[in-house]
């Protein structure tokens, strides 16, 4: 059992909650996630971010999108009350070393694992340029984080309601275009985001790493439920990945799997919401 120490709303739909894990805070790397059971032990398992740990207070950080029944049931737990089961660190942890300079690419709630990789690149003796983009001002998280790292910060959204109104391809294309060329890339978001910012960094030979969100059930390479098709050949995102070279990386095949259970996720989000009677309220 892992008690909440602390939780957070960062917008309508994105929570954020520190969760007692020593273990897994003495291990982790950046680049890895969790899987997080929260009921009975036939609860869904989904797999989490860690978006930080404190590795003195035995502490990880999770941050996670309200998109499904147990994301809900998650958001409703106070501090003080329990998460039955982690499972972590799983993954393997980003590929970390001295570049030059890294541009990273954070989408939606996808600045939230991106973040630690900035550190840790950081940390590395990168010069390290951050690029978060959200639909608008509301949905843009781990700004004040980024700004404590980042050389240099560029906020985008859709609706140009904060920062610039752009998607993050075109600060990525000005950033691939000068002259030096970064010399290493970094993306996470949704799935076509980091296939077109693969695309912008491709025309002009910068190579990317993108962070899979694919659906998974044990984390451990078992079910073959995370499968994706890199380089021509079957990879399993939790235990290959999470991260791979996104130049080889099968985006289209990704997504349509990805879409697979999109019906029956609605129709337990649904029935999630009647039985807590949580309609009309935050994140629903």
């Amino acid at each position: 059992m892992n008690r909440i120490i602390s939780k957070k709303q960062l917008s309508a739909e994105v929570f954020e909650m520190v969760v007692e894990a020593p273990l897994i805070a003495g291990a982790r790397k950046a680049g890895q996630f969790l899987i997080v059971q929260i009921d009975s032990e036939w609860g869904e398992r989904i797999p989490l971010t860690i978006a930080d740990a404190d590795t003195a207070a035995g502490t990880v950080t999770l941050v996670f999108q309200t998109v499904g029944a147990t994301t809900h049931k998650l958001a409703w737990k106070e501090p003080g009350e329990f998460v039955e089961n982690i499972l972590g660190p799983l993954g393997n942890p980003t590929h970390i070393e001295k570049f030059g300079t890294v541009v990273c690419v954070g989408g939606g709630i996808g600045a939230a694992p991106l973040f630690p990789i900035v550190q840790a690149m950081k940390a590395a003796g990168n010069r390290v340029q951050v690029i978060i983009g959200a639909r608008s001002r509301e949905l843009v998280i781990f700004e004040e984080r980024m700004g404590q790292y980042a050389d240099g910060l560029t906020i985008v959204t859709d609706d140009g309601s904060y920062g610039r109104k752009a998607l993050v391809t075109e600060p990525l294309k000005e950033f691939c275009q000068a002259d030096p060329k970064p010399d290493m890339a970094v993306a996470i978001g949704p799935p076509i985001m980091m296939k077109f910012c693969t695309k912008t960094a491709g025309e002009f030979n910068v190579p990317i790493m993108v962070s899979l969100n694919t659906i998974m059930i044990d984390g451990t390479g078992m079910c073959g439920g995370c499968r994706v098709n890199v380089g021509g050949k079957t990879k399993f995102v939790c235990v290959d990945g999470p991260e791979f070279d996104g130049r080889l990386v099968d985006f289209e095949n990704m997504m349509i799997r990805m879409r697979a259970f999109k019906e029956r996720e609605e129709l337990d989000h649904h029935r999630c919401h009647l039985e807590l009677g949580l309609e009309g309220s935050p994140g629903s």
